[in-house]
């Protein structure tokens, strides 16, 4: 067995919730039904993954925790209040999206200062903090390149430094490895985790990888089909930081199993069904 690192628990704290989704429910102007009554707390200091398979409203749910949408019914609440544009309570979040959208046109520092300019801050005023946030995912000597320089991994490492650069106590990603090779994401993954326990963040993170749910997370939930829902909610209750042996161990494989099997029953035992697509059949 390998050896135990920082225990989850002891870096998760606060009584009050993170974020705290109450019989939020989502239906669109179009009459669809997206998300049914959702209670979901997130603590601060917790890696919760949300897993499941295509269409089962795993971004909007995280686009309403972001405050990009709101809720049909019920209510969302960060650190106990009311979201606001200012922050709420001194704290901030900030948002990873599934492709970098970086601005083509502006070179990579530029890219990451962009959030500070939009909230007013001058030029000089930024220049630490964009050296900062590009030095936290190892872009610094990448600076002045544009975008179509770099390959696709160093791009959503840049889509990261960009939302780190407000030093946010949040960070929602959506799917953010998705489109990235197996090599490439893995590696990611690890500089996410590392990031994670050094910036103290509390992050809600979406896939469909039950592999990748595994490594990063202390908690995962898992949502089913038509209309979104949350039919299961495991701890990875493993110390960090993680590695390739916890990859490759019998603990791992465990964890994966029993979300594949949740996965699965969310999709009526046929993962292949339409509405299931992206979920496994079986674990790794």
């Amino acid at each position: 067995m390998p050896p135990r690192g920082e225990a989850a628990e002891g870096r998760i704290g606060g009584t009050t919730p993170a974020v705290a989704v109450a019989q939020a429910t989502k239906t669109f102007d179009n009459g669809t039904r997206a998300l049914e009554a959702i209670d979901l707390d997130i603590r601060p200091g917790e890696f919760v993954t949300v897993l499941g398979p295509s269409g089962c409203g795993k971004s909007t749910l995280l686009h309403m925790i972001a405050g990009l949408l709101a809720p049909t019914s019920g209510t969302i609440r960060w650190w106990g209040g009311p979201w606001s544009a200012t922050g709420t309570d001194g704290r901030r979040l900030a948002m990873v999206f599934q492709a970098p959208t970086l601005m083509p046109w502006a070179r990579l520092d530029a890219n990451v200062r962009l959030p500070l300019e939009l909230a007013g801050a001058g030029h000089a005023k930024t220049e630490a903090s964009v050296r900062e946030a590009l030095a936290l995912v190892g872009l610094t000597e990448f600076a002045r390149h544009y975008p179509r320089q770099l390959s696709g991994g160093m791009q959503m490492r840049a889509s990261i430094a960009r939302a780190l650069v407000t030093r946010p106590d949040l960070l929602l990603m959506d799917e953010p490895f998705g489109a990235l090779d197996e090599f490439t994401r893995q590696h990611l993954d690890i500089e996410l985790a590392s990031l994670w326990l050094k910036r103290k963040l509390t992050i809600v993170f979406v896939t469909h990888s039950i592999q990748e749910a595994v490594f990063l997370s202390t908690r995962v939930v898992v949502m089913g089909p038509r209309p979104g829902r949350l039919i299961d909610d495991v701890a990875i209750d493993e110390p960090h930081p993680r590695g390739d042996a916890f990859r490759v161990s019998t603990r791992f494989a465990g964890y994966a199993q029993r979300l594949s099997a949740a996965v699965a029953r969310a999709c009526g035992g046929h993962p292949g069904d339409e509405a299931c697509a992206g979920a496994p059949a079986s674990g790794p």
